[in-house]
Formats: C-alpha cells, sequence, structure tokens
C-alpha cells in the first residue's frame, strides 16, 4: 500500500477525516515554500498537495495563478518543486505528498513523461493530480504512473454524470478529489448538503476515499464538508496567505485551524 492508502486506513480505524493542504510549490521562493512544507504536518495535514507552477493553469482561479507565476519568478519548474519533496522527505517520511500541475511541464522538459515518473518516485512523491489529461489518455502518463507505484488521482464534478463516472474512476487510485463547485479554485462556497449524494455515488463507482476540494476556506466549511466526505482540500485561502507575505508561523496557525476543523468532523 501506498502512504495515501495508509492515510485513509488509520484514519477509517476511528472513523477519521482527511485534512488535505494545497500549496504550490516555491511560492514566495523555495526556502520559504519549504519551511511551510515542513511545517504542515505538525498543523495536522495529513496529505500534502504541491503544485507545479505552469504559465496558463486552466483550473486555477486568480490566487494560485499569482501564486504560480510567483514562483516561476523566483525559479520554480518541476524540477524544483521535486527538489522540495526531496529535502522533505530528509525530515519526514510519512506524509504524503501529491503532486498537482498540468501535463505540458512534464511532457515537454527534457526526458518527458518517462524521466518525471523516475525523479517523482525517487524524490518520495506518493501521487499525481494531473487535470488537463482525461481518461482517454491515460496511456500518456496515468497507467505509467501507476506501474511505478504512483497513485493517480482523478477529478470529478458536478457535471460528471453517471455515463461519464465508470470512465473517470476506472485507472483512479489512492482517493477521488471531488471538485464541489463548477468552475476555478477559490470561487463559490462548498454545499455540504449539495456534496453529500454527489459523494455517495461516487463512492459507489469507485470505491475509494473520496475527498472534496474548491470552496473551502474556514474551519467551518472544512468541518461541514468533511462531514459528508472522507475528507476535504483548502488550497486558495492557505495561498492567499502566502501570497500576502504573512509570517510562516501564522500561516501555520491558519492552516491548524483548518485542520481542526475537518478533524472534529
Amino acid at each position: 500500500m501506498s502512504r495515501i492508502d495508509d492515510t485513509f486506513a488509520r484514519l477509517a480505524e476511528t472513523d477519521g477525516k482527511a485534512f488535505v493542504a494545497y500549496m504550490m510549490g516555491c511560492d514566495p521562493d523555495f526556502d520559504t515554500s519549504l519551511q511551510i512544507m515542513r511545517g504542515l504536518p505538525g498543523a495536522g495535514v495529513d496529505i500534502i498537495e504541491l503544485g507545479m507552477p505552469f504559465t496558463d493553469p486552466m483550473a486555477d482561479g486568480a490566487t494560485i495563478q499569482a501564486a504560480g507565476q510567483r514562483a516561476l519568478a523566483a525559479g520554480g519548474s518541476v524540477t524544483r518543486v521535486l527538489d522540495m519533496v526531496r529535502a522533505f522527505r530528509a525530515q519526514d517520511d510519512a506524509t504524503p505528498i501529491v503532486l498537482m500541475g498540468y501535463y505540458n511541464p512534464i511532457y515537454a522538459r527534457k526526458g518527458g513523461v518517462d524521466r518525471f515518473i523516475a525523479e517523482a518516485v525517487e524524490a518520495g512523491v506518493d501521487g499525481l493530480i494531473v487535470v488537463d489529461l482525461p481518461p482517454e489518455e491515460d496511456a500518456e502518463l496515468c497507467l505509467p504512473a501507476r506501474e511505478a507505484g504512483l497513485n493517480f488521482i482523478r477529478l470529478a464534478t458536478p457535471t460528471t454524470d453517471d455515463r461519464r463516472l465508470p470512465a473517470v474512476v476506472q485507472n483512479t487510485s489512492g482517493f477521488v478529489y471531488y471538485v464541489s463547485v463548477t468552475g476555478i479554485t477559490g470561487g463559490p462556497a462548498a454545499n455540504a448538503a449539495e456534496v453529500a449524494p454527489e459523494v455517495a455515488r461516487i463512492r459507489a463507482s469507485a470505491r475509494l476515499p473520496v475527498v472534496v476540494g474548491f470552496g473551502i476556506s474556514t474551519p467551518e466549511a472544512a468541518q461541514a464538508v468533511a462531514g459528508v466526505a472522507d475528507g476535504c482540500v483548502v488550497g486558495s485561502a492557505i495561498v492567499k496567505l502566502i501570497g500576502e507575505g504573512r509570517p510562516v508561523p501564522e500561516i501555520l496557525s491558519f492552516v491548524a485551524d483548518l485542520a481542526k476543523g475537518a478533524h472534529s468532523a
């Protein structure tokens, strides 16, 4: 089993919920980003979702787009994000790390998919979210990644109907990421009552944990949404504080409050 599988198995023993925190790698710079990342487990984060900066992030709103631009300006890249993972793993070999990004920087990088997968495994990555590769393109990255031992986490959305869902979950592993709203990150607030039946529908098809993201920015929202799922993701609210230049302890304190909300569900 992967670290992700182990985490959900551990939480299931006490009917616990997973709290996933997203941050952009190398935002605002490598050292500060690594400092924040190293502090996340102590703040109660169960799984770290680490963004790989890209110039055209189609699923992201203004907050995370700006984070990607800051990271790129500071020398951020797929290579530097993998360096962050290696540095993190030197001190923490337990917390799962999921890289989130887009296919272009992976495909266009020297060595392409094969090099990326090999280096991700070597660095200590556990899973991938690549939002612009649909199931029809699984042979590109999903299947080779799974063969190498990486979880490939697919997104389901409010528009993923019963005809489409089997294809979405077919080669998904680790967990299914349910996007709670129609739109981009940092958008409208998630509605737990509307999310609950969608989570049940996905669970029945995927037989995997379902973690809900998009539209969650407070401890109260984290508690409500995690209460109807297997966990929740918060990204833009955390990235916003990083973009404002808040001190690292303040950022981690905010993350700890979010984690307490999710864990109290």
